[in-house]
C-alpha cells in the first residue's frame, strides 16, 4: 500500500483529503504542522507528500526545502496546495522544490489524478533498467538518480529529473511542448503551459552556466537536449 503524507492546518480539509485518499486505497498520515511531519518523514518514508504552503510555524515552502536535504526521502514527489490562484504562488512552489501544485478549492478527482500520475511515473522509473550516462560535463546515474555537472552534485526534484531524462532520451530530436506536457503532466485536467516553462527555467539554473546550454529552446516547437549546436549528444 502506498503511503501519502498530508500536511494541512485546516482540519476540515485535512480530514476530507485523508478520508478520500484512504477510499482510493492509500495509507494516509495527516499532520497539522510541518514540524510534526518532518519529525516522522524519515522513519515513515512516504511515497508522496502534499504540503499546504500556508502553515502555522514553519511554512510549506521551508518544509519542502528541508525534505530535499534528507537523503532517504529527498526524491519523493511533492504536491503543494495554495489558496491563491496567482502565478507567483505557483512559481514559488515549483522553484522551492515541489513537483506539482493544485489551487484551492480543488476537487478530489483532480487531486487523485495528479497523485496517480506522479506515483505511476515513480514506480515505472524504479522498475526500469539502470545505466550511467555521460553527456559532456553532465553525468547521470539512473540507478541512484544522481546527477552531476563537472563533478558537482545537482539536486533535482522528481519532476525536474523526469524532464531532464525525457529530453536526454529523445536528444536526437526537438521535443514539442505539447508532447512534454502530455507525457510528463498526463492527468486529466487543464494544464498551464507556464508549468513547463518554470521547470525548464529551474532545471537550467541548477545545471549551471554550462549545463543550461544543453537544454535548447527550439522556437515554435519546444526544447531539445544537445551538447553543442548541430550535435545530438550521442
Amino acid at each position: 500500500m502506498q503511503k501519502i503524507f498530508v500536511i494541512e492546518d485546516d482540519e476540515n480539509i485535512r480530514e476530507l483529503v485523508k478520508i478520500a485518499l484512504e477510499g482510493y486505497g492509500y495509507q494516509v498520515l495527516a499532520y497539522e504542522t510541518a514540524e510534526e511531519a518532518l519529525d516522522c518523514i524519515e522513519e515513515e518514508k512516504p511515497n508522496l507528500a502534499i504540503f499546504d504552503l500556508m502553515l502555522p510555524g514553519m511554512d510549506g515552502l521551508s518544509a519542502i526545502k528541508v525534505v530535499r536535504t534528507k537523503e532517504d526521502v529527498k526524491q519523493i514527489p511533492i504536491i503543494v496546495l495554495t489558496a491563491k490562484d496567482k502565478e507567483y504562488d505557483k512559481v514559488v512552489g515549483l522553484d522551492g522544490g515541489a513537483d506539482d501544485y493544485i489551487t484551492k478549492p480543488f476537487g478530489i478527482l483532480e487531486l487523485t489524478a495528479r497523485i496517480r500520475s506522479l506515483l505511476r511515473r515513480t514506480t515505472k522509473e524504479t522498475s526500469s533498467g539502470n545505466e550511467k550516462l555521460e553527456l559532456g560535463a553532465l553525468k547521470i546515474d539512473t540507478a541512484t538518480r544522481e546527477v552531476t555537472m563537472d563533478g558537482n552534485a545537482v539536486i533535482l526534484t522528481y519532476k525536474e529529473y523526469e524532464l531532464l531524462m525525457y529530453l536526454v532520451k529523445n536528444r536526437a530530436r526537438a521535443v514539442p511542448r505539447e508532447e512534454l506536457l502530455d507525457e510528463l503532466w498526463d492527468y486529466n485536467a487543464e494544464i498551464e503551459t507556464r508549468t513547463l516553462d518554470i521547470h525548464i527555467r529551474t532545471l537550467r539554473q541548477k545545471l549551471g552556466e554550462e549545463g543550461s546550454k544543453y537544454i535548447r529552446t527550439i522556437r515554435s516547437v519546444g526544447y531539445r537536449f544537445a551538447l553543442s549546436e548541430g550535435e545530438n549528444g550521442e
